[in-house]
């Protein structure tokens, strides 16, 4: 009786089904349904074990390298310095911290293995006794010194110690800039902020070419070791043998050690979401004078940040033709030359040259043993206390360096003079 029953309502249900289909086809041709859309709404009711999603970047690589889109910025730009030294610097880092000191900026601060421990207690001494830092709380020195070779890999790893703290410390910086306690700057940190406030964040300032020259021999094919990566004694390098090609994975760049580096490369160097900044590492750790190459050649083989490379250190250094090993040591017998440049910074410096206080009076307006006023200066004496950090007050340097830095930016914009 039940089969029979089945199988007298089989037979309407088939035709029921037929003219649901004939019914549903004739209202696509008629424009009933009027997208796919439609119909994938009513099969999503149906449950499904298949998801697909094409628009997912197919590797890790590809999610994490993506430019960020960009967050709301302040309009005030922050810069965070690496001031380094070694044995007998105290005295001249100090010096320049204070002419770079701004309340927006981080500053860590480096005297490295080879500087007496004196030194390197009086250093922090000084920074916990200094109010202003106190107070502001962006001054950091290094405690646990590095070794620090010169011409050898250490120096780059104290670069990247410093750009990791840096990063950990705080969120709020847009360029990083390194420096040595033989620098001295040639702007007001208000000059600097005003002249970088309009800039894209991403631009990478760093001089560089792939024409080696006389280092393609005397850098790029010796292989040194650096006694500094596991000695507690200060030494110079040495060369080992074999001889090495030049290589092929990657085109090899070189040009100035001192750097105004974006945060977003910065992240890249010590994040390494591909493994190029580490393959580059291993690789100038027996390359002569990394510093001159490493951050270079990093930055001009990935085509994402090649394209933010601006050809310039902003710096005024005096070499001879050809360059030799070390730039003159500056005096005041330079300062026009350092003034027409427009440069933000000059090196290197003798401590206490009298250089120096002519720069102070004529283009800082900074009294000895005090800081570079600027809009921030508060209390008497002046620039004892920070008022209003976000008063910003350019002066006649702002004018200058807008001059240099407009001109490499727009160069940087049609990709000229750059990674070439």
């Amino acid at each position: 009786m039940g089969s029979a029953v089945e199988k007298k309502w089989l037979v309407p249900l088939v035709i029921s089904s037929v003219i649901c289909i004939f019914l549903l086809a004739t209202s696509l041709n008629s424009g009933l349904v009027s997208s796919r859309n439609a119909i994938n709404s009513i099969f999503s009711l149906l449950p499904s074990r298949v998801v697909t999603n094409q628009s997912s970047p197919a590797f890790a690589e590809t999610i994490i390298s993506q430019s960020p889109p960009p967050p709301p910025l302040p309009a005030i730009p922050r810069f965070a310095y690496l001031i380094s030294g070694s044995k007998g610097d105290l005295e001249k880092l100090w010096r320049t911290l204070k002419a770079l000191y701004h309340p927006l900026n981080q500053y860590v601060l480096h005297l490295d293995l080879e500087s007496p421990v004196a030194e390197r207690l009086e250093l922090a001494s000084r920074v916990d006794n200094e109010t202003l830092f106190n107070t502001v709380g962006n001054v950091f020195v290094i405690k646990k010194a590095n070794m620090v070779t010169y011409r050898g890999p250490t120096m780059v790893a104290n670069t990247l110690h410093a750009c990791a703290i840096l990063l950990r410390r705080s969120k709020d910086w847009d360029w990083f800039i390194n420096l040595s306690a033989s620098d001295y700057p040639l702007v007001t940190q208000d000059d600097l902020i005003h002249t970088f406030s309009t800039l894209n964040r991403n631009l990478n300032f760093i001089e560089h070419t792939s024409q080696l020259g006389w280092k393609e021999e005397k850098r790029a094919m010796p292989l040194i070791l650096d006694p500094g990566l596991y000695s507690s004694k200060k030494q110079d390098v040495f060369w080992v043998t074999p001889r090495r090609t030049l290589p092929t994975a990657f085109k090899l760049f070189t040009g100035s050690a001192w750097m105004v580096l974006s945060r977003w490369f910065v992240e890249y160097c010590v994040w390494g979401w591909d493994n190029l900044p580490r393959t580059l590492l291993m690789y100038y750790t027996n390359f002569v004078s990394s510093p001159e190459g490493y951050f270079h050649t990093v930055i001009c083989n990935e085509p994402e940040f090649a394209k933010t490379a601006v050809n310039h250190d902003l710096h005024y250094i005096s070499w001879d033709i050809p360059p030799k090993q070390h730039p003159h040591t500056l005096n005041i017998n330079d300062t026009n030359k350092m003034t027409a440049s427009g440069a933000a910074f000059a090196r290197k410096f003798r401590h206490d040259d009298p250089v120096l206080d002519r720069i102070d009076k004529e283009l800082l307006h900074r009294r000895k043993d005090s800081f570079t006023p600027g809009g921030w200066c508060a209390g008497k004496p002046k620039c004892s206390r920070v008022g209003n950090p976000n008063k910003i007050k350019p002066g006649p340097g702002a004018d200058r360096l807008r001059h240099l830095v407009s001109r490499l930016a727009l160069t940087a914009k049609f990709g000229q003079n750059q990674c070439k």
